[in-house]
């Protein structure tokens, strides 16, 4: 199984991911070298984040292949991000089309799919940022920016729900779900009908 945790910064999801899956997590992404400039190159851009992407993707299959499941702090199928800075006023148009591009050419080739199911944290704002203020241990950059990208998070997983019922489940619970995996990580035409839900701007 694999199980994708998602919620925003100092939502509590890397806690949850420590917590209940262990040796099991994929961690994520940490600083990366080499990043194209989304400004000058976008294409460039959009094609090195979908293949951070499908790293993040194989890791998940790899631990599986080896334990019961494989938990992944956020989801390696990211494109959520780009969709959120984008509802925000955060990206342009063009970004948000030319990352939609990269990363629907991975799932159409079969290199990134979706999760077996989802948790996403929902938190209050206030709690959010009295928990990032207190925590010492982590550096939160942009934190105020991934505060206003909640509920454009909570849109796109609601999307996600709506073309694989079932899979979505709002709030951090007490155990592990249960889940089997799905007969097919790689339907093409749910990822188009998902992208269709979205709204635009």
């Amino acid at each position: 199984m694999i199980l994708v945790v998602e919620g925003i910064s100092a939502s509590g999801k890397t806690t949850w991911c420590t917590r209940h899956g262990g040796p099991h997590v994929i961690a994520e992404h940490g600083r990366l070298d080499g990043v194209p400039e989304r400004a000058s190159d976008p294409v460039a851009a959009a094609v090195f984040w979908a293949e951070r992407n499908v790293d993040r993707w194989q890791a998940a299959l790899a631990m599986e292949a080896r334990a019961p499941w494989a938990v992944c702090d956020s989801d390696p199928l990211k494109l959520h991000y780009l969709w959120c800075l984008w509802q925000i006023g955060e990206a342009s148009t063009n970004d948000w089309l030319t990352e939609l591009d990269a990363t629907r050419d991975t799932v159409a080739q079969g290199r990134i799919g979706f999760a077996d199911a989802y948790i996403v944290g929902r938190i209050d704002p206030q709690l959010a940022r009295q928990r990032a203020r207190a925590d010492s241990t982590r550096r939160r950059s942009n934190f105020e920016l991934h505060v206003r990208l909640q509920q454009a998070l909570l849109t796109w997983y609601a999307a996600i729900e709506h073309v694989l019922p079932g899979s979505v489940h709002v709030g951090f619970p007490a155990k592990m779900p249960v889940a089997q995996p799905r007969n097919d990580r790689y339907p093409l035409a749910a990822f188009d009908r998902m992208i269709a839900l979205l709204p635009g701007k």
